[in-house]
């Protein structure tokens, strides 16, 4: 079987770091065998691109939130000239959205948190994502408007229970912000959520059937 190169985006919190290596961990007493490696698209090593040379054969999983930028350059570039397919991201997906509402407590309104980016794809993602929580959206960095001021508009609207659904993989500074936004309640990152482990295999899957029928 190809190997599983799961794609992490990276973090330099020490937790989040370990909520990721615990995710993929996961994954791999799901599957015994299955070759399992982690690399990442930014801040940490190992990165994909020097990960890839050292696979014969592999999956390429990535363990984000959207097709944006790391998708579409970052990974795309370290797969170039090799035959490993790239599945979707994790997101969207109607497990992280069930994961989410699973962890909102009732409330007078509800904030999607996401990590800002102009990329148009992600930007598209995160909005049809809020409009199926019935939410109103709010970025952690990079892109207004911001959570805090979300959270604020709706207290003045009269809201008097607001809660962030945080449409993050794992903890770090912009999900340790979303705690100082002046909400009531903050769902946990979406890495702690067992219903992630077989997402990722199910992405892994789909490819394989994929490569196989395109080999028929």
């Amino acid at each position: 079987m190809p190997t599983l190169l799961a794609v992490a985006h990276g973090t330099r919190s020490a937790t989040g770091q370990k909520q990721i290596r615990d995710l993929v961990a996961a994954v791999a007493r799901s599957r015994p065998g299955l070759d399992i490696r982690l690399s990442y698209a930014d801040v940490q090593q190992p990165r994909i691109g020097a990960v890839v040379p050292a696979v014969r054969d592999a999956v390429v999983v990535p363990l984000l939130l959207s097709a944006g930028y790391h998708v579409r350059v970052d990974i795309a570039d370290a797969v170039a000239g090799t035959s490993f397919p790239v599945t979707r991201p994790l997101g969207p997906d109607p497990v992280l959205t069930e994961s989410l509402t699973r962890h909102l407590p009732g409330a007078d309104a509800v904030v999607l948190a996401a990590a800002g980016s102009s990329d148009p794809v992600w930007r598209a993602s995160v909005q049809a994502l809020a409009a199926d929580l019935g939410a109103h959206v709010g970025f952690v960095s990079g892109s207004e408007p911001k959570v805090a001021d979300v959270v604020a508009g709706l207290r003045r609207q009269g809201a008097r229970r607001v809660a962030i659904a945080a449409y993050l993989l794992a903890e770090g500074l912009f999900y340790r912000t979303l705690h100082r936004a002046g909400a009531d309640s903050v769902t946990p990152p979406l890495a702690l959520d067992p219903a992630i482990v077989p997402l990722v295999l199910r992405r892994y899957e789909s490819a394989l059937l994929t490569t196989a029928h395109a080999g028929m």
